[in-house]
């Protein structure tokens, strides 16, 4: 446990907003990665401008969080005029790094913003140490693993690779169908290319067989009579393999999500940092708090659970044929923005009632019940409910609650 106790691999956390990075810096992340406007792989996610990416990082270093920003779409001709403006504005703001797939791309934030670290993206197809080793000789601090590779091959890799070299992989989340992102579904189907951020997500949807002379004739392929979803992965969880993630030699565990609520993101960086905190302390202290870490990551939104191929090929076990759909213990009900005169402040972001019971969600792994006294709207009257979403609510409680404290109730 020796090199343990001196270094735990980072916990990386993504943020679709400023709201969502300040709760994923609260909750456990000791960095975080998030997308501009332009020139990452969410263009449907909220993303952040240029004022919010400054007040992001401020936020996070000043708490000693790490912020990285997405460059990793795959550039086309027109697009390198502006992803040298981009690179030269937001270097001002001093992020920590750059996650980048393109080498042009790459080639630009090295000539523009050289002290910036450069990371490759899991979009570059990085499946073995030779790729590694292009990379660092190029000048990349880090390599983020494909998700293809197993734990023992990216063991290997640790070993053939410069020691100050780093490797990130993905550790939770939703797993895509192609090979390392590179699906051309999304473009087919819609014209939004995934490989330039506007992946519809096709591999979601339900499908029928025609066979050649039969036209329109749909057979479905079905498990059930709901049809098939033949395409949909479980979502790849980690939890109960922190020791093998560590034996792999990985400087960085990721966890996916860039779309993800404020509840999302602050229930698996809460689960991950106290697994991750507890296995430095000792490996029995981790074993035995096993079952709250797994019912922890369970009351946020997420599909059946898989290993990815980090223990070999994941067989029909890892999809999901009956259905589309992700499971839900929680409804996300806001987060604490301040707290004033012993009522808190929050922007609703689903329907609660006075005397209803909902719970606090605290970053050091609380979960308190709690019952609502009242809600004064923004007008300071008094309502029994807020019956639409967004509204700027002042709410007594009978327990306390502090600023970034999340709010949820269980689904019914």
């Amino acid at each position: 446990m020796s090199d343990i106790k001196k270094k735990l691999p980072e916990l990386l956390v993504p943020a679709s907003s400023l709201e969502v990075l300040k709760i994923a810096v609260v909750f456990g992340a000791d960095a975080v990665y998030i997308g501009g406007e332009a020139f990452g792989l969410r263009a449907k996610a909220k993303n952040f401008s240029n004022e919010e990416i400054k007040e992001g990082i401020i936020f996070a270093h000043e708490k000693n969080v790490k912020v990285y920003i997405t460059l990793n779409i795959l550039a086309h001709n027109n697009d390198l005029n502006e992803v040298k403006l981009y690179v030269n504005e937001i270097k001002e703001f001093n992020p920590d790094g750059f996650i980048i797939a393109d080498p042009a791309i790459f080639m630009i934030a090295k000539e523009e913003a050289p002290d910036i670290e450069r990371h490759i993206s899991t979009q570059a197809n990085n499946t073995n140490f030779g790729t590694f080793n292009f990379w660092y000789n190029l000048g990349a601090k880090r390599v983020v693993t494909a998700r293809e590779l197993s734990l023992k091959e990216i063991k290997e890799i640790r070993e053939n690779i410069p020691e100050d070299m780093e490797i990130e992989s993905f550790i939770h989340g939703a797993m895509c169908i192609s090979y390392s992102g590179r699906c051309l579904l999304s473009n087919f189907f819609t014209g939004r290319d995934a490989n330039r951020g506007e992946c519809t997500h096709p591999c979601r949807w339900k499908y029928s067989v025609v066979e050649e002379t039969r036209p329109n004739e749909y057979m479905p392929v079905y498990e059930n009579e709901r049809g098939t979803y033949i395409f949909n992965s479980k979502d790849l969880c980690m939890i109960e393999y922190i020791p093998e993630l560590l034996d792999a030699g990985i400087d960085s565990l990721k966890i996916e999500g860039r779309m993800k609520s404020a509840l999302y993101v602050a229930t698996v960086a809460r689960t991950y940092r106290k697994a991750l905190d507890d296995y430095k302390e000792s490996k029995e202290k981790y074993l035995s708090n096993m079952n709250w870490y797994k019912d922890q990551i369970s009351d946020c939104t997420y599909r059946q659970f898989t290993t990815g191929f980090y223990f070999g090929k994941p067989n029909e076990e890892t999809q999901i044929y009956d259905n589309n759909t992700y499971c839900k213990e929680y409804t996300y009900l806001g987060f604490v923005e301040d707290v004033i005169d012993e009522k808190i402040k929050i922007t609703q972001k689903n329907k609660f009632s006075v005397g209803e019971v909902i719970e606090i969600m605290k970053p050091n792994g609380e979960n308190l019940q709690t019952k609502v006294i009242s809600i004064l709207n923004e007008d300071g009257e008094e309502v029994e409910s807020a019956p639409h979403p967004k509204e700027l609510l002042y709410v007594k409680l009978d327990k306390t609650a502090s600023k970034y404290d999340i709010l949820r109730k269980p689904e019914e």
